[in-house]
């Protein structure tokens, strides 16, 4: 059953299973077999220890039911600012999206610098949940994969697509008037 146009919440977990964070009452703008693109604006963010903030700027998030990351792209007045996760293609379950978050990010920034991010974390973690080698060679293979998308300005790292799904946001939740 597809979740398109209905509100749902997004949870990222950390490779033990415990939660590390998750984002209410998002929109979902598209959901088909190979990902799910949902919209969000000032959204509530409940962080594992509980401290709750909002998101300041919309944001398109895609996640992938075959890629071992996900997307957050931030729509800034400066320009539209990619963040990309590394995690494990999502779940959906009760109507919720579910990934493991690995840690390792990319960012891509209007001006097409690109930044990874969060290396020290990353090494600490795999020590301390014991991420197979497996895990590891699949993490290195997309942090690779995804810096060639984002040099070529292949899916979902073009402008108009995002754009598109945030008019698309706008326009359905009336978010726009």
């Amino acid at each position: 059953m597809s979740l398109k146009g209905r509100w749902i919440e997004i949870q990222g977990y950390k490779h033990d299973g415990r939660m590390h964070r998750i984002r209410d009452s998002v929109y979902v703008i598209e959901d088909n077999e190979d990902f799910i693109v949902v919209g969000s604006t000032k959204t509530k963010v409940v962080e594992h220890d509980f401290r709750i903030w909002y998101t300041k700027e919309p944001a398109i998030m895609i996640f992938f039911k075959n890629y071992w990351w996900n997307v957050i792209v931030m729509i800034k007045k400066i320009g539209i600012t990619y963040y990309v996760n590394l995690a494990s293609p999502y779940v959906i379950d009760k109507d919720k999206v579910k990934y493991i978050d690995y840690d390792l990010d990319i960012k891509l920034y209007p001006n097409n610098d690109i930044k990874v991010m969060d290396v020290k974390e990353y090494g600490f973690h795999r020590k301390k949940y014991g991420y197979s080698s497996d895990i590891d060679q699949i993490l290195r293979y997309n942090l690779k994969s995804i810096r060639k998308k984002m040099e070529n300005k292949e899916y979902p790292f073009n402008v108009e697509d995002i754009k598109k799904y945030y008019e698309t946001f706008l326009k359905e939740t009336n978010k726009g008037k």
